[in-house]
């Protein structure tokens, strides 16, 4: 019986060590069958053997290790994935955005890596989906036209654009640049010829920032200047506005805000002061250049950016208000602020061009043809009889929550705020 016994416990002791060789030899952490790793996922996608010629394969499909990114069994991800798809890709490469970077592309911020690179494999080197600027441009489109139409182009636009920026993140630099200006630029143009010191009327133009005057992405000027060149630097007559290149301080202008641009620009300047209201950014320190660049821009009136982006560095609040409208005002959305106001001055409340907000929303709406209520100077508003009925007892310009810009949900609310016999 001992015997008998004593036969069983090694017979056990037996499977046992069987087993655990055989778990020692299953693969990942899924415990896959010894050489099942990629060839039992390619038992079923059988699409995946063409995908495995392509010239670039991303290092775990390349080694079989479908589990690395995928859940065989069940997710909560789209794809079986094993998890989002920022996590994921972090888990190998997590040194993509520098610790406190200076800018991230915005993909990258999204966890959206596989809106540039394919997961599984590619014919672009870093298993992009497409190569060179055509990436690129599938987003910034209109930047790509612009570059396609230019006359004079960049030499490194032309040849890719991972020659001045870093496709994830920059440390140091805004907009993605590998260096901040003009570190960059000194990489292929040296200022030490005469022909480069001639063209720059012998400023020390090395120690500034070259896109104050050159778009980076080419232009339809001769040098690239930006689109809009200001006159003086046209004409070569930098020392109009600033001190002579020789002196101490080259850079420095020879007046501050809005006196040195009076000079030339007397006419509009004089204009803006016979105003009753003014617009406080013309007469700090700083003056026109709050608003404008003097020296060259892509934008119409040598502006900084985009008349919405620069009307949006103060006026925040409203075009926050105008993406939560239900109701879209076209002229904001077009970038146009100047339909309704007077960049400058004004003699009108809130630096309207018109007199009253029926002759400025009169200019593109014929309220007449959609409403007979009286509104008018001598129509007086019965919430408050210091007020005239206009456009805006009713609608509120920039946006509201509600459609057509009104200032309650629904019609019937609105109208019982001044007809109280017929509220309900």
């Amino acid at each position: 019986m001992r015997l008998r016994v004593t036969s069983i416990f090694i017979v056990l002791i037996g499977l046992m060590l069987c087993c655990s060789a055989a778990l020692a030899q299953a693969e990942g952490k899924f415990k896959l069958k010894p050489g099942a790793r990629g060839k039992l996922c390619l038992s079923c996608h059988s699409a995946f053997s063409e995908k495995m010629n392509a010239k670039h394969i991303h290092t775990p499909l390349a080694k079989g290790d479908c589990s690395g990114c995928h859940n065989p069994h069940a997710s909560n991800h789209a794809m079986m994935m094993d998890g989002d798809a920022d996590s994921i890709c972090y888990k190998c490469h997590d040194s993509v955005v520098p610790e406190a970077a200076a800018s991230v592309h915005q993909m990258v911020a999204d966890g959206e890596c596989t809106a540039c690179h394919d997961p599984h494999a590619s014919a672009y080197p870093g298993n992009l989906i497409k190569g060179g600027s055509e990436l690129c441009f599938e987003c910034h489109q209109e930047l790509g036209e612009k570059i396609t139409s230019n006359k004079y182009s960049h030499s490194p636009v032309k040849k890719n654009c991972l020659r001045c920026h870093t496709p994830h993140a920059s440390e140091k630099s805004a907009s993605l640049l590998k260096k901040e200006e003009p570190g960059l630029c000194l990489d292929c143009h040296k200022t030490s010829s005469g022909g480069f010191k001639k063209s720059h009327r012998n400023y020390p133009v090395e120690q500034g920032r070259c896109s104050s005057c050159h778009d980076p992405h080419g232009s339809n000027s001769g040098a690239i200047l930006a689109d809009n060149v200001h006159e003086p630097i046209t004409n070569g007559m930098c020392n109009q506005c600033h001190n002579e290149p020789n002196s101490a301080d080259p850079f420095a202008v020879k007046k501050d805000g809005f006196e040195l641009c009076q000079g030339c620009h007397y006419e509009m300047i004089n204009e803006a002061f016979s105003k009753n209201r003014l617009h406080w950014p013309l007469v700090d320190k700083t003056g026109c250049i709050n608003c404008h660049t003097p020296h060259a821009s892509s934008e119409d009136g040598l502006l900084r950016d985009s008349m919405l982006n620069v009307c949006g560095k103060c006026h925040s609040d409203t075009l926050a208000r105008q993406d939560r409208s239900q109701t879209k005002h076209k002229p904001i959305t077009d970038g146009e602020c100047t339909v309704c106001h007077s960049p400058h001055a004004s003699d009108n409340p809130f630096m309207q061009k018109e007199a009253t907000v029926i002759a400025i929303c009169g200019q593109c709406h014929d309220w007449q043809t959609h409403s007979s209520h009286p509104i008018g100077a001598e129509v007086l508003d019965p919430r408050n009889l210091n007020l005239a009925l206009d456009c805006l007892s009713c609608h509120r310009t920039h946006g509201t929550e509600y459609t057509k810009f009104l200032h309650f949900s629904d019609i019937q609310s609105l109208c019982v705020q001044c007809h109280k016999k017929y509220r309900r």
